[in-house]
């Protein structure tokens, strides 16, 4: 019967500390209007280095021309410095100013960069994003925002 009494006890508070906490988004904190697309890679063992001189002549080019051209904020990569633990070891983001532009489809913007891209860096991009599957795999991709506590 006292372990009964304490079980419920136990759950009855862990509840009651659930609603305490709460919290009303922009009362007691903001969420950002732009949008990060985070793709999170595990990469072989001994390939990160490949993987990213890839990615330094196909994937960051092209995030590069379309910050200059304004279809997004910024672009970044951070690699684990632990390449073995956990589920993945690279992470790709982009920067968005809103999550409208995050998630529509532009044909004039999209006609616009494969121009100044161009036929020469598509060909070559096809050609070392073949080899990729040999080296990496995608695990997860999510659209996310920043939080501010107030």
């Amino acid at each position: 019967m006292k372990l009964r009494q304490l079980l419920t006890g136990f759950i009855l508070f862990c509840f009651a500390g659930a609603a305490l906490a709460d919290l009303e988004p922009w009362k007691d904190y903001d969420i950002s209007e732009g949008v990060t697309s985070v793709t999170t890679v595990k990469v072989d063992s001994n390939m990160v280095d490949k993987y990213l001189e890839g990615l330094s002549k196909t994937w960051a080019p092209a995030q590069k021309l379309r910050k200059e051209m304004g279809h997004i904020e910024g672009y970044w990569i951070h690699v684990s410095q632990l390449e073995n633990s956990g589920d993945f070891n690279v992470v790709l983001g982009i920067d968005f100013k809103d999550g409208a532009s995050a998630l529509s489809a532009d044909q004039a913007q999209y006609e616009a960069f494969m121009q100044k891209w161009g036929e020469e860096n598509q060909k070559k991009s096809d050609e070392i994003v073949m080899t990729y599957p040999e080296i990496r795999e995608i695990v997860g991709q999510y659209m996310m925002r920043s939080i501010t506590f107030k």
